[in-house]
């Protein structure tokens, strides 16, 4: 039996996106299930309600949250949190903002990311953190 992420990623991509990540938060009160996608050209308004659509009946039968919950489609914005290896992987190039556990914050390019360790191209010089070592990160933009 497949996995409710796995479900849900079936049906994004059958409408030609990318499930991103799956978000569950608590905001005043109310349960959000979040979920993330991408694709290519964007996603539009449209594109959100129409996957909206698709994934509602799946939540119907899988209910998360104890049932109790709001689903949001949207889209990770310019900045977006990293949270797997993959989200590292496919941001190489793009400027990062890292913590690590000592609450230390390294902001640059990230220049290379494999399975083990993230490289940053920092104002400082290069600075290599393994990703055991990462509290936080996120990308950002510079105006």
């Amino acid at each position: 039996r497949m996995s409710l992420e796995e479900s849900i990623k079936l049906a994004v991509e059958s409408l030609g996106a990318n499930l991103y990540d799956i978000v569950t938060v608590k905001e005043h009160d109310r349960n959000i299930f979040r979920v993330l996608v991408t694709a290519e050209n964007g996603i539009s308004l449209d594109k959100c309600a129409e996957i909206s659509r698709m994934i509602s009946p799946i939540l119907d039968v899988d209910e998360p949250m104890g049932g109790e919950y709001i689903l949001e489609v949207s889209s990770p914005g310019i900045e977006r949190k990293l949270r797997k290896k993959e989200h590292f992987i496919a941001s190489v190039g793009e400027k990062v903002k890292i913590k690590n556990f000592a609450t230390e914050t390294y902001k640059g390019e990230l220049i290379s990311a494999d399975n083990e360790k993230v490289v940053v191209e920092t104002e400082f010089g290069k600075e290599e953190i393994t990703y055991d070592n990462i509290l936080a990160a996120a990308t950002y933009f510079e105006w």
